[in-house]
């Protein structure tokens, strides 16, 4: 999500294409409240190395932004406790977890930008789970 307000990220172009396809109904689009608070940390973090007067209120509006864009995805006891095992299972961060149980409960693809270095071991599973990567799509 946060290739959106980097002007010259690689995957910038395919998210903003997900972003108009979800517009014009043509697919939905879901983030859960930890993909949106973690979304927050590092929109806050690029915004003040792009010196940007008051990043904490920028991240903030770019969340308000996003929030109107996707459906926001509580966590209940099931996708929790699904992200625990899948933590046992994978070994790759918490969130990422999270990313997987909540598309799983929703029936949608969980979407990644790339294949981060602790998923490389596991890729054939977290591919078997319906796991796409942005760097991966046309």
């Amino acid at each position: 999500l946060v290739e959106y307000i980097v002007r010259k990220a690689p995957y910038r172009s395919k998210v903003e294409k997900l972003f108009k396809e979800a517009a014009t109904g043509k697919l939905k689009l879901y983030v859960s409240y930890v993909t949106l608070s973690e979304t927050l940390y590092v929109a806050s973090r690029i915004y003040q190395v792009a010196k940007v007067s008051d990043p904490n209120n920028e991240a903030l509006n770019y969340i308000m932004w996003l929030k109107r864009q996707v459906e926001v995805i509580g966590i209940d006891e099931n996708i929790a406790l699904r992200a625990g095992e899948l933590k046992k299972l994978l070994h790759i961060a918490l969130p990422d977890c999270y990313v997987i149980a909540t598309a799983e409960t929703l029936h949608a693809t969980p979407l990644f930008k790339k294949i981060e270095k602790e998923m490389k071991p596991v890729q054939d599973t977290l591919r078997k789970l319906g796991v796409k990567f942005l760097e991966e799509t046309p």
